[in-house]
């Protein structure tokens, strides 16, 4: 059990650095050609040469198992997919996996895949598409990164010879995709809810689509004076890495490690007080530096683009949830997340060995392996929060204010010795803040899981399932404070305290607030984790939100006929503070009656994985992207149009796409909102 909670948490814990560093250099290179396979047909020969220490899996992966190698088309003219991709030069390695409890198949050094294709024009054949694989060692893995591979009639082998085929051979729509082993339709995009008649009297015919895409970066900054919208996710994470940071505190791998060390420092200078306060001060600073400096690697390699897609990808979201269920069974004492113990020995002696500022720096290090098995978690978890905020200096902030907190009492009780005396000793009461913490870890984990399930649409995470599910976590907790339910490293409680019995009946106070939920209530204060209230089955209040576009032309289309300014929205399935946006701000009457009366209202959501009807090439900042999903187009919209990247982000526009007032970021006051619609309905109707 051990050795499989050690390898889920190296995978979990190295998965945000690993998978950004592999944007630049993945471990499995490729290369494509054609060959005549004979008959009138060709393979698509993809070799895949991985790296040493590194496999790839098999192209056939039951149900339930890690990312399977695959190929997508995104464009197939001239020719039709035959039978399956698979490798065609050797036998994938077929072993049992402990981690997913199946036999899975893997390669290792080089292998062969071949997708065969039955030619039908030699003149018109192309084919764009690419190959998907996903890549580990021992200690990590990389998403299914894909690699783009193109052909057209020119690279089609001379040899080849087209044989007369039946119509039901050539038969099928040539615009499908394939993916691994199975075809899937092209979705169209686009569509209006909340009004059917709309709908049908919507044309694309008078708007001018080179115009609506015209850069208006320019236009905005002139009319925000330059107000920086990115930095308002800023201050919420330095927030949370404050108060994760003091809740490392009470745990039991730190806690004790506030007394051993200060007497540390005051044994080292018995006979200079000041020289105590000024290492204790270093120390403290060296614990800020080590943390800040993973949030710096972290913002350093990814850039805002990449975050947002970090924020947006089912994978990634999944990979997430996996992870922060594996720090909250570790919290619960179901196993000990624990660093190499060699890694701790050699800081141990990196402190004895050196003097001066490099034996302080090496004891923080040390403190920071010792204390891993319980701040690894509360870092893990905060690192995905930051990464998925969008913002490129969100990581370093998050791991500033966590660092900050951690620090503190470290360099206040070295400068006041005497307030030793004062802490309380340790005891059981650490394991239960400890435990209490796995129990919130396990409730935020289901919000990965709730991103993953909206961006994909598989609708197995709604809103009501989410509640119940959180209203058993908290019913338990609660049972849990009261001493009805032990777990491993607690003590037998003979009387409950004042202060479990407190957090008790909070615990089960939140759970009885949740339970209208059920039926329809909004639930503001949890309106940026759970669900939006659109996926509740049974949903007493009835409300709708009238008019609302999902597609960019045919809301200003529509916009245009009836003589209303735009209100655009760039959001997400899975944007924490776009839903809590609907809830808080929204929601409120006096913007929705605005809304509804003077504005046509057009969402975009940036992670929407419906794919497009053709694969559209752009020019995004001097490199050549493929757009192959809704969101995808939406995405590069902001970016190109705005020269923003993060949800959720508003902006009221005239019928030629130009702002009429600031762009409004995440704020939720009404009376901000209120002004924001009113100065951008004043200037239209100027």
């Amino acid at each position: 059990m051990k050795k499989i909670a050690r390898r889920l948490f190296s995978i979990g814990v190295l998965i945000l650095l690993s998978s950004v560093i592999l944007h630049a250099q993945n471990p499995i290179s490729w290369d494509f050609t054609l060959s005549d396979a004979g008959n009138g047909e060709i393979n698509i020969l993809a070799k895949a040469t991985v790296e040493q220490g590194w496999y790839m899996y098999d192209t056939n992966i039951p149900e339930g198992g890690p990312n399977p190698t695959m190929i997508e088309f995104d464009e197939i003219k001239g020719a039709v997919p035959v039978g399956e991709f698979k490798s065609i030069d050797k036998k994938a390695k077929v072993k049992f996996d402990e981690i997913f409890m199946m036999e899975i198949g893997s390669f290792t050094n080089s292998v062969t895949f071949a997708q065969k294709l039955k030619v039908t024009d030699k003149s018109s054949f192309s084919v764009i598409g690419n190959v998907r694989a996903q890549a580990c060692n021992d200690q990590t893995c990389t998403p299914p990164l894909p690699v783009d591979f193109s052909f057209t009639g020119s690279n089609l082998p001379a040899t080849l010879v087209i044989t007369a085929t039946s119509s039901d051979d050539v038969s099928g729509n040539q615009n499908e995709v394939v993916t691994g082993n199975e075809t899937a339709d092209i979705n169209d995009a686009g569509s209006i809810s909340g009004n059917e008649s709309a709908r049908s009297n919507v044309t694309l015919e008078s708007v001018d689509r080179d115009l609506l895409w015209t850069p208006v970066i320019e236009e905005l900054q002139e009319l925000s004076d330059g107000e920086d919208l990115a930095n308002a996710s800023l201050i919420s994470i330095f927030l949370k890495g404050l108060i994760w940071g003091f809740a490392a505190l009470l745990t039991p791998c730190v806690w004790p490690m506030i007394p051993i060390t200060v007497s540390f420092f005051l044994n080292r200078n018995k006979k200079s007080r000041r020289k105590a306060i000024q290492d204790a001060s270093i120390y403290g600073l060296s614990i800020i530096i080590i943390y800040v400096t993973l949030g710096l690697l972290i913002t350093a390699i990814f850039g805002a683009s990449a975050l947002n897609n970090l924020a947006t990808s089912p994978i990634f979201n999944l990979i997430f949830f996996a992870l922060l269920i594996t720090f909250a069974f570790s919290f619960m004492g179901a196993f000990e997340l624990v660093l190499p113990a060699s890694w701790t020995n050699k800081m141990d002696s990196k402190v004895d060995s050196s003097k001066g500022f490099l034996s302080l720096f090496f004891m923080a290090f040390t403190l920071a392996l010792v204390s891993f098995s319980c701040t690894g978690p509360i870092i893990g978890w905060l690192l995905v929060d930051a990464a998925t905020h969008g913002n490129l200096m969100a990581p370093t902030v998050g791991m500033f204010g966590f660092a900050l907190a951690l620090s503190i009492p470290f360099t206040l009780f070295a400068i006041f010795p005497s307030w030793l005396k004062t802490l309380p000793k340790s005891g059981s009461w650490l394991n239960t803040v400890k435990v209490v913490l796995g129990f919130i870890v396990l409730a935020v984990s289901l919000k990965f899981l709730s991103v993953a399930d909206l961006s994909s649409g598989w609708g197995l995470l709604d809103r009501d399932i989410f509640l119940a599910i959180w209203i058993v976590l908290f019913v338990v907790l609660g049972v849990y404070l009261l001493g009805k339910i032990k777990l491993k490293g607690d003590s037998d409680i003979n009387n409950v305290s004042l202060t479990r019995l407190i957090l008790a009946m909070l615990s089960f106070a939140f759970a009885v607030y949740m339970v209208p939920g059920l039926w329809g209530a909004p639930l503001k204060p949890l309106s940026a984790i759970a669900p939006p209230l659109s996926t509740l089955d049974f949903n007493l209040t009835g409300e709708s939100k009238g008019l609302i576009f999902d597609d960019y032309e045919a809301g200003m289309a529509y916009a245009a006929r009836e003589g209303k300014p735009v209100l655009l929205e760039f959001g997400g399935h899975g944007c924490v503070n776009c839903h809590k946006m609907d809830a808080t701000v929204l929601a409120e009457d006096r913007v929705k009656n605005l809304i509804e009366e003077e504005f046509v209202f057009i969402v975009l959501m940036v992670d929407e994985r419906t794919r497009l009807p053709e694969v559209i090439e752009v020019d995004d900042a001097g490199k050549k992207t493929r757009l192959r999903t809704v969101g995808d187009k939406w995405s590069y919209l902001q970016r190109y149009k705005f020269g923003i990247q993060s949800q959720p982000y508003y902006v009221v526009l005239d019928h030629q796409g130009k702002p009429l007032s600031p762009a409004h970021a995440y704020d939720e006051s009404v009376d901000k909102y209120v002004e924001f619609l009113q100065t951008g309905l004043r200037n239209f109707e100027k």
